[in-house]
């Protein structure tokens, strides 16, 4: 089978556009081929700076022959008919169509159309230049003379060549010939820009990839990865050191060299004062390299960095490792000085005394300083939710009012912690357990924190939240974080403890944040787990008042992410809490706003749902237990936890069964409008079975919702497992639809009553099973 080469090369590719290029391309002309008659047996791209690349192997040669029948108006249609039949079969005369017969419908017109297969070499040439004149760049360009003509090629960068060969492996593969604005195809390629600047004629994929090599030009971008990775870390390793890896800095390095070469450049110790995080944030950003740190020194980092060259020089790389030095230093001197002007005083103090006041502020201190400024400045938060200034208000009086249910349930404190190193505070979150089941997940979810030994009051712990939330967003106003957005709250955390802040304070700066996705930590010191929630649900009680809801797939502001972060926080801190009383607070906050707190908790429940599955839970079992005025979503947990336990057993099986069928008469009888008593009479009783089940249910009733009362599902489910041999018993002895009216209604109103006692903890008409 005939083997298909592509290859589009132009001027530098933007890295982060070369995968998902390629990717296009690959979809974009197998598809086409497929729509065309074509078929292949495999297809994988390529990329480079410099190049995007196909292998399309075991591509037919031609396509099959298509035959069609097109049905026509009757023989005896009025002529007027029969020409419009003529031209959309494309026939010249009728005599050209042939005559069918169908028993109800007589004789009819039908025209036998044979479109021959076309070459290969025919439709790759036909549907090349439309993908390249339609490709998806996010952004291209127009060059050269040609540029000013209308409909003008357009492409990333300026195509230079286009390589384009079709055969099989037996034979000497043929060009396949097209052109597009003046760039013609052909089987002649180009090499590093300047080791082998020089033509390269090629024929098949195979001496293609080998004389690309040969040409300083490694194709396969994961095989420029693994070479990146492995001489820096060999490089890092003969010189005593670590390298500190960064998948999205290798995939980014891989898209800006053809032919990597690793060297090693370094900086003076002095700027080592610099917290690591901006150091590696400077270095990275600017110039693409990665830092190193010294064998066994945790997170301190080394003075010298790793950069990857295109071109092996001459002298080895000593003038490429000094020149990016150089750089290096001047973007280092930068964030040096960022990074002390942050601890220094602001120079517009005297206008920030109002705001201080607004805040108990104390104007000594930078951090508080900034906190004013940014109330000061009016900074907008969104435009119809006011401003940053506003907003801390509004998260502090929510986190003090959720401070001692946080404190109550996650107490002692998560991190008077002083002893604690940064990042620690919070653990990671729980694996998911699907593969063994609901319950073992959920327990894996909601078991206990482990905390410090330390234990301020929770009189104490409202005090620090009250700071932890004003101080929380301060950080936004520091050089740093200006610099580096992606540095908000972890250098908050670094400027609170230089200025001497509670641990649990600093803590929240960063981690109020957090969980920003299903894999991050969850807090779990109760400071910053009161000001996450505050911070989290202000956000969602404030675009809910604004009707701003994520629609689809569009969730511009993030707010799947943040309902997500409160579900976890408060099943994996195990907090009770009435959301619905929170929501309601919340929206007050919002002049002009409507409450939507049915709307904002209905919400929630999909994304409890959500993590519920992604933790091991039957979607049916989440369904039974949740009703639209459920808003203790702990206490959602803990039902299906109980109702997985019970189902897991032959007595919650059983009753199970025996449950939907009595729901399932009473469903039918209440859709006949069938006589149900309102009450159970003992009197009307004639079998055993009935007595028994009855007695059963009044006991069986009384202990669930006595269970439930103290909130102890498993013992509310053991309460209904009890009911088992009796809804067996009546089943199997009673006959529910007696003759007589009066024993039926009250047989019936006997079946209610399971169902009303197995209601009392999930409505088991939506469990499968």
């Amino acid at each position: 089978m005939p083997d298909l080469l592509l290859e589009l090369r132009s001027e530098e590719i933007p890295a982060r556009m070369q995968r998902k290029a390629a990717g296009d391309l690959r979809r974009m002309l197998t598809d086409g081929l497929v729509e065309a008659g074509l078929t292949y047996e495999a297809a994988r791209e390529y990329w480079t700076p410099r190049r995007l690349a196909l292998d399309i192997r075991g591509l037919t040669a031609r396509s099959k022959d298509i035959r069609e029948e097109i049905k026509g108006p009757s023989t005896t249609a009025p002529e007027q008919a029969v020409q419009g039949f003529l031209r959309k079969a494309g026939l010249s005369s009728i005599a050209d169509a042939h005559v069918h017969s169908d028993p109800k419908k007589g004789d009819f017109y039908v025209a036998h159309i044979v479109k021959p297969g076309r070459a290969a070499e025919e439709i790759i040439a036909e549907l090349v230049p439309g993908i390249i004149r339609n490709f998806p760049w996010p952004k291209s360009m127009r060059w050269g003379p040609a540029s000013a003509k209308p409909g003008s090629l357009r492409w990333v960068r300026p195509l230079q060549s286009i390589v384009c060969t079709f055969g099989p492996e037996t034979e000497e593969p043929v060009v396949v010939d097209f052109e597009i604005d003046g760039v013609r195809s052909s089987n002649v390629t180009y090499g590093h820009r300047f080791h082998a600047p020089g033509p390269i004629a090629v024929r098949r994929f195979d001496d293609y990839v080998a004389k690309l090599e040969a040409a300083k030009v490694v194709l396969d971008a994961d095989r420029r990865k693994e070479i990146i990775l492995a001489d820096a870390r060999n490089t890092a390793f003969a010189n005593g050191l670590d390298l500190v890896e960064d998948e999205g800095l290798l995939e980014e390095v891989s898209g800006l060299v053809e032919w990597p070469v690793v060297l090693m450049g370094e900086f003076e110790q002095d700027f080592l004062t610099i917290p690591g995080e901006v150091i590696r944030l400077t270095i990275r950003a600017n110039q693409k390299c990665f830092v190193t740190r010294p064998q066994g020194a945790g997170e301190n980092l080394s003075n010298r960095f790793i950069l990857v060259a295109n071109i092996e020089a001459t002298d080895g790389g000593k003038e490429i490792a000094y020149g990016n030095g150089k750089v290096v230093r001047a973007r280092l001197s930068d964030a040096l000085y960022f990074w002390k002007t942050d601890q220094g005083d602001l120079p517009d103090l005297d206008q920030l005394k109002e705001s201080a006041e607004k805040f108990d502020l104390d104007l000594k201190k930078p951090l508080d300083q900034r906190m004013a400024r940014l109330d000061h400045l009016n900074v907008t938060f969104h435009a119809k939710l006011g401003t940053q200034g506003a907003r801390v208000a509004r998260i502090k009086r929510l986190a003090e009012e959720l401070a001692p249910t946080v404190a109550k349930s996650t107490s002692p404190l998560a991190g008077e912690m002083a002893g604690r190193p940064e990042g620690v505070a919070a653990r990671e979150a729980p694996t998911s357990s699907a593969a063994r089941g609901s319950v073992g997940a959920l327990r894996e979810a909601t078991s206990p924190v482990a905390f410090g030994d330390i234990s301020p009051s929770r009189g104490e712990i409202t005090a620090l939240v009250a700071r932890a939330a004003v101080l929380a967003k301060a950080d936004l106003q520091t050089e740093v974080v200006g610099e580096f957005p992606e540095l908000q709250g972890a250098m908050g955390r670094k400027y609170a403890l230089l200025q001497g802040e509670h641990a649990s304070v600093a803590a929240a700066a960063e981690e109020h944040y957090k969980p920003q996705g299903p894999s991050d930590r969850v807090p779990t010191d109760p400071v910053s787990v009161a000001v996450a929630l505050a911070d989290k649900l202000d956000t969602l009680t404030g675009f809910w008042a604004i009707d701003e809801k994520p629609t689809g797939s569009k969730d511009p502001f993030a707010l799947r992410r943040a309902a997500l972060g409160v579900v976890r926080i408060l099943i994996e801190n195990r907090i009770r809490l009435a959301l619905t009383s929170v929501f309601a607070k919340a929206f007050a906050s919002f002049k002009g706003g409507a409450d939507q707190s049915s709307d904002l908790l209905a919400f929630f429940h999909d994304r409890l749902k959500v993590y519920l599955r992604d933790q091991g839970a039957r979607y049916d079992l989440i369904d039974a237990v949740i009703t639209p005025q459920s808003d203790d979503l702990l206490q959602i947990v803990r039902r299906v936890e109980a109702l997985g336990s019970l189902l897991d057993t032959e007595d919650g099986k059983n009753l199970l069964a025996g449950t939907k069928r009595a729901a399932n008469i009473l469903a039918a009888e209440e859709k006949k409008k069938t006589l149900i008593a309102e009450t159970v009479e003992p009197a009307l009783f004639r079998e055993d079975a009935e007595k028994k089940l009855y007695a059963a249910v009044n006991q069986a009733e009384k202990e669930a919702g006595q269970a439930i009362q103290n909130e102890d599902f498993s013992a509310a489910m053991l309460a209904l497992s009890v009911l088992r041999e009796p809804v067996d018993s009546f089943f199997e002895g009673v006959l529910v639809n007696d003759e007589d009216q009066a024993v039926r209604a009250n047989r019936l109103a006997l079946l209610a009553r399971i169902r009303a006692a197995t209601d009392q903890v999930a409505d088991f008409s939506k469990i499968v099973g």
